[in-house]
């Protein structure tokens, strides 16, 4: 008997409900068709927009905290990893070997404590800030449903009044019903007329606290590791003045080894090269054509195609031996902006000329059509006369103290890794 009296309460309660949700159904339309009136309470509605938009600041301040603290993790592991390949690559007998590895324990230990002071002092207390808003948001949609009961309630009363036909009995009921319904919503509505606010409020105060905790935190952090940091660049100056003599030396890019001059000569060659079955030219006598290369430089340039002639230069005597070769000028680039003709119309510097770099390291050149270069050189780049002889990361230039001596581009030109200077203008 006591189960099947169980099973009426929950049969009945399920019932009640149903009937609520169906009469707050009606009322919901009934009241968007504008055929009821609903009680507005625009006060209140400003304040639930105000939560609203506080829950979905601190909702993404949660995520973006939560993301910082995976990347300062992320960061702890690879400093972590950087400073065992340190420590491996370490030999034995350097001196500061014990300081190093003492250096990269400490930097291990400051980042665990930098990410757990983190989580206790800011992501707890935005997980304790967040966690207040679940319930508030609950109650008020539980507030918004005993608004609809309520306007139904008052609803069914007024037509009970003004009906034609009054039953005062139905009269007293509903009157009954709209008081307890008007009495729930007022309670639920009270206590949340002072929440709200005083939650919108408190934000500011939570920002602050929240931000300069971090500030705080991380301003240590860097403090801190700035110690370690110059704690290893002594031990390391220590190690570099014992082993000074082994320095690291800067190396340009591999280059593919197309040999620029030696081909445009070999290409030149082949004008003048001997009828089959000789096996060396003969020497061209004196005066002849081909004993007195012809350049001729281009001011500006020409489209595919067409040549045109330019002034003559003067001929070298060490040019005599070489066949005729054509000299063609390039756009200048200054500050990245073509500019023709810009060189050529200067007389103390090489047609076509771009740019000047200044040299920074040695260079010991290792093919016929590259510059020897000292620290200090001053080189100015030309282009390439074919674009795509230029190998990435080497330029085209003649050594400033060359060209003022000779003014000759053939005799002094050659290529050079761009990492071995700086652009000085």
């Amino acid at each position: 008997m006591a189960e099947m009296g169980s099973k009426g309460v929950t049969a009945g309660k399920i019932a009640s409900n149903v009937q609520k949700k169906l009469t707050r159904a009606q009322e919901k339309v009934l009241q968007k068709l504008g055929k009821a009136d609903e009680t507005k309470d625009e006060q209140f509605e400003q304040c639930v927009q105000n939560f609203n938009k506080q829950l979905t600041e601190g909702t993404r301040l949660q995520k973006d905290l939560r993301t910082y603290l995976a990347s300062v993790k992320a960061m702890h592991e690879a400093s972590k990893k950087l400073n065992e390949c340190l420590q491996e690559v370490y030999e034995p007998d350097w001196p500061g070997r014990d300081e190093a590895s003492k250096i990269a324990e400490n930097n291990d230990l400051l980042w665990l404590d930098y990410h757990q002071k983190l989580v206790d002092q800011a992501l707890l207390t935005m997980d304790t800030y967040l966690g207040q808003f679940p319930d508030i948001k609950s109650r008020i949609a539980k507030r918004g449903r005993k608004l609809v009961d309520y306007d139904s309630a008052r609803h069914h009363y007024e037509s009970l009044q003004t009906a034609k036909k009054k039953d005062e009995a139905k009269i007293a009921k509903a009157e009954e019903e709209l008081i307890k319904a008007q009495k729930v919503f007022e309670e639920m509505n009270v206590d949340l007329q002072e929440e709200l606010p005083s939650l919108w409020n408190s934000r500011v105060g939570f920002y602050v606290n929240t931000f300069q905790s971090i500030a705080g935190l991380e301003e240590n952090f860097h403090k801190e590791m700035s110690k370690l940091n110059q704690n290893l660049n002594d031990v390391l100056i220590s190690l570099e003045k014992q082993h000074g003599s082994n320095t690291f030396t800067v190396k340009a890019q591999p280059r593919k080894k197309t040999k620029l001059f030696s081909r445009l000569r070999r290409k030149k060659n082949s004008d003048n090269a001997p009828a089959k079955g000789n096996k060396s030219p003969s020497p061209p006598p004196d005066g002849s054509p081909a004993a007195t290369p012809e350049i001729r430089v281009n001011h500006e340039p020409e489209p595919a195609g067409t040549a045109t002639p330019g002034a003559a230069l003067p001929k070298s005597p060490s040019q005599s031996s070489l066949p005729a070769v054509v000299v063609e000028t390039f756009p200048a680039a200054v500050n990245g902006t073509v500019e023709s003709g810009s060189g050529a119309g200067r007389l103390d510097l090489p047609p076509g000329f771009m740019f000047k770099v200044q040299a920074q390291h040695d260079y010991t050149a290792t093919d016929t059509d590259e510059l020897q270069l000292k620290a200090g050189d001053v080189v100015l780049v030309i282009p390439f006369q074919n674009p795509e002889e230029q190998d990435e990361g080497w330029l085209m230039g003649v050594k400033e103290s060359d060209w003022n001596q000779h003014k000759e581009l053939d005799k002094c030109r050659g290529v050079f890794p761009e990492n071995f200077t700086e652009r000085v203008q």
